[in-house]
């Protein structure tokens, strides 16, 4: 199942009338806004799971000759350029040594990955 941002027309919201745009591609940047502005809706910043620190991955058209694999913290990730679409977003969880030097080497600012 492939996951599309759905957005009702300005215009005929206005008038109280649902009527939908095309289906397209969520971006990864679309997605962290979301995702970091529910977190900050819900004021649990500090002790929820998710937060701007928070690791993650981002990636664009993987396997073709343009691909873009970027980590970082999601609010790093947020001004990342990926271009075009296919998008793909990882959240980091427990990261094993090997997994965390490949990370690195994609990282925006590799001191926010650890050194295990």
């Amino acid at each position: 199942k492939q996951w599309y941002q759905r957005r009702v027309r300005g215009s005929k919201m206005v008038r109280g009338q649902k009527v939908y745009e095309p289906p397209q591609y969520m971006s990864v940047n679309t997605a962290l806004q979301q995702i970091l502005e529910n977190v900050k809706e819900r004021g649990e910043e500090g002790d929820s799971v998710l937060s701007e620190r928070t690791l993650g991955v981002g990636v664009a058209r993987l396997g073709s000759g343009n691909q873009t694999i970027i980590a970082g913290t999601l609010r790093q990730l947020v001004e990342a350029d990926f271009g075009e679409p296919l998008h793909s977003l990882c959240i980091v969880g427990k990261l094993h040594a090997l997994e965390a030097d490949i990370l690195r080497h994609f990282a925006i600012d590799k001191s926010d990955i650890p050194v295990l």
